[in-house]
């Protein structure tokens, strides 16, 4: 986070009811200690040899508990065929196997089912006991004959529940294994079960492909793949290409594309064109490169783990970078981290050698950062990939919050258990908007999103009240926009205005060289604004939803059905608009209700919440924003997230302050400040502070 002393959410809302209490945070860096858990659940703080994963296998969605044991899954599943290369079809149908080589045809067991096949059904068999099995098959025959009869219409409502299961890593892997089984199947997870249906967009596209096609095509879309691609059969016919690419990118636009290219080795005289679809590239994709470019120049990529203290995440890798004798978009992570604390998280760095990182250690210790767990790694991270946050947090002078006589440990211990039992808001936390500064990252977003760029840039340079190198640099060109002599003023180290700066001295300070000037920036940093605008408008939605209906679900609410998608990027499929009939039922909890994340690719909800977005959206100038800039090459589709987390593996002990500091020797015990030690996980995307708020009862 970057500073948290001005934080302030406007008409906040709580959903616990204890009183709470006073105290404070972040006394000192070492009061507030974050650790990342990495997507196998380690503290990346731990000293390890070996590579704590291949990220050339597979990357995984971000934050997603279950679907990290999914990927893990898949990772077995498709080890046999793993030199296939990246253009193979990730699992193939047995139909599909005629068309292999000789080679390929060996890896085939003799009753014609692969390895990988019979990897699955040992996980099912040894996941769900032979009754449920042999039900589940018979239910998935079912709905294959009532679809293959073409007399018998079918609609969402058969259903197989396959009863309750604990374990939530289970649960994941019964999803994969069943969606790889019959990907004419969905799962969703209901009260800590898995309930089966029909998949009626597999139907839906077996009236335009064939049913061999629809089958590997879901098995390659939820297999999720890094750099795999599905090719459908050739196709000469132009109308019915357009209909095929219509349905891809309306039901899946948000994860793939969709290109039509001729058949390689075709006939110049008449080409077969086939439809070719690819997962979208992920944000720290910069350039495409053939196959060939990739193995002729092999990119190296050093893995580590960094240690910082009191230090902003983005002026680390900066420093890390002229250390280095890289640029910062070298650098990859899987999150960003507070400014006043000691945090631990993974990076990647590209084109470093881990020997060249490792002769850099004690150069870095005076800007109080460590490297370790320093290793060779096949790729870059990206934003996301990691499965939550581990905190170590000290509260100091903890005192009643006003009026209020009881007992405060009593109050302390009532506040804890409470949200430990009912969660918090989920709103993002102030490391997302640049708090206690003047201008905050959600205006410059506003900026971005309505393509003025020059504003933006003013908004990005803006100094604060303070009289160093830095303010002064920044001071001195809103009065000149001299960007040449503000380069000789602005220190090294802060290597993204330098950046910026270096662009506008060379391509002017007008609305297209300003355009050039952002993409100085990698593309994590450009779109790191758009979300900030998109976050805060989140924020405020939460706080109008939660103060008119309260805890109650209501018609036009939005819910997740899967309970197992903890990550803020379940599929729209998963999203469901709340009835009448089911409000009157109660069939929902407010723990299941999800708000849009502002996107070109979401729904709003239908009630009086849905109508504020609009409202709103018409205030910012945004009424026919499509939240793509183009001139940036930004795209937001947007995305659903909970309006209430938990914290887990909640431990806490009240201690007197002479217990923390050896300083207080010689005071009464009864004088003595009480302080809490508090320890949680929370997942991705969600923040400490929030948290702590709910527990206290108190905005920072």
């Amino acid at each position: 986070m970057e500073e948290d002393t001005d934080f302030r959410i406007s008409s906040s809302c709580f959903i616990t009811d204890h009183i709470g209490f006073r105290g404070t945070i972040k006394s000192s860096p070492s009061d507030f200690v974050v650790i990342e858990i990495d997507e196998q659940g380690q503290l990346v703080n731990k000293a390890t040899d070996e590579p704590i994963y291949k990220i050339c296998k597979v990357l995984p969605e971000p934050n997603n508990f279950a679907k990290k044991t999914k990927l893990d899954l898949q990772n077995l599943f498709f080890e046999e065929g793993s030199n296939q290369g990246i253009s193979t079809l990730v699992g193939c149908s047995d139909d599909d196997r005629n068309h292999q080589s000789g080679s390929e045809k060996e890896a085939i067991i003799n009753d014609g089912t692969s390895r990988g096949e019979e990897e699955k059904v040992d996980i099912l068999g040894s996941l769900l006991d032979e009754k449920t099995n042999e039900l589940l098959n018979h239910f998935a025959c079912d709905i294959k004959e009532k679809w293959n009869s073409k007399t018998e219409q079918i609609d969402s409502s058969p259903e197989f529940f396959l009863g309750t299961i604990i374990d939530k890593n289970q649960r994941a892997i019964l999803h994969s294994a069943i969606r790889q089984k019959f990907p004419f199947l969905i799962t969703i997870g209901k009260n800590s079960g898995i309930v089966v249906k029909p998949n009626l967009e597999y139907k839906e596209l077996c009236h335009l492909v064939s049913e061999e096609e629809a089958f590997d095509f879901f098995k390659y879309l939820d297999a999720k793949k890094e750099n795999s691609k599905f090719t459908f059969k050739p196709d000469m016919n132009k109308d019915h290409r357009k209909a095929v690419h219509h349905f891809v990118n309306k039901k899946f636009g948000n994860l793939v594309e969709t290109k039509s290219f001729p058949e390689p080795n075709y006939n110049a005289g008449n080409p077969h064109i086939v439809i070719t679809v690819r997962f979208r590239e992920k944000a720290h994709k910069h350039r495409k490169r053939s196959l060939l470019e990739c193995q002729e120049t092999k990119v190296i990529y050093t893995a580590f783990t960094l240690r910082k203290e009191n230090l902003e995440m983005f002026e680390a890798v900066g420093f890390l970078a002229i250390k280095l004798g890289v640029i910062p978009s070298d650098f990859s992570y899987a999150g960003l981290k507070d400014k006043k604390a000691i945090t631990y998280q993974a990076m990647v760095v590209r084109k470093v050698t881990p020997e060249r990182l490792k002769s850099i250690e004690k150069e870095i210790e005076k800007k109080r950062m460590n490297v370790f767990n320093i290793r060779s790694v096949d790729d870059s991270l990206r934003l996301g990939q990691l499965k939550g946050n581990h905190f170590d947090i000290v509260i100091r002078n903890l005192k009643n919050h006003v009026n209020d006589s009881a007992d405060l440990r009593e109050r302390t211990l009532e506040a804890i258990e409470n949200v430990k039992n009912k969660g918090f808001v989920n709103y993002y936390g102030p490391q997302r908007f640049g708090m206690g500064r003047k201008v905050h990252t959600d205006q410059i977003g506003l900026a971005l999103l309505k393509s003025e760029m020059v504003k933006a840039v003013k908004l990005f340079l803006t100094p604060e009240d303070l009289d160093d190198p830095v303010n002064r640099a920044k001071k001195y060109f809103l009065q000149t926009e001299d960007a040449k002599g503000t380069l000789s003023l602005m220190p090294e180290f802060r290597v993204r205005e330098r950046a910026l700066l270096e662009s506008l001295h060379r391509f002017g300070m007008t609305e297209e060289g300003c355009i050039h000037a952002w993409f100085s920036f990698p593309h994590s940093m450009r779109i790191f604004y758009i979300h900030a605008y998109s976050s805060k408008v989140w924020n405020e939605a939460v706080s109008y939803r939660l103060s008119t209906y309260g805890s109650r679900v209501v018609k036009g609410d939005l819910v997740c059905l899967d309970e197992d998608g903890d990550d803020e990027h379940f599929p729209s499929r998963k999203v469901h608009l709340v009835t009448e009939e089911e409000e009157s039922a109660h069939t929902y909890t407010i723990h299941q209700v999800v708000l849009p994340v502002l996107g070109y690719n979401i729904q709003y909800p239908k009630n009086k919440v849905g109508q504020w977005y609009q409202e709103i959206l018409g205030r910012d100038g945004l009424q026919t924003c499509r939240f793509k800039v183009p001139a940036l090459k930004l795209n937001v589709p947007g995305c659903y997230r909970k309006i209430l987390k938990q914290p887990l593996n909640v431990s806490y002990q009240l201690i007197e302050a002479h217990d923390i500091d050896a300083k207080a020797e010689g005071s009464h015990m009864d004088e003595a400040a009480l302080s809490l030690l508090i320890s949680f996980d929370l997942d991705a995307s969600c923040y400490a502070t929030i948290c702590l708020r709910e527990i206290m009862k108190h905005d920072f």
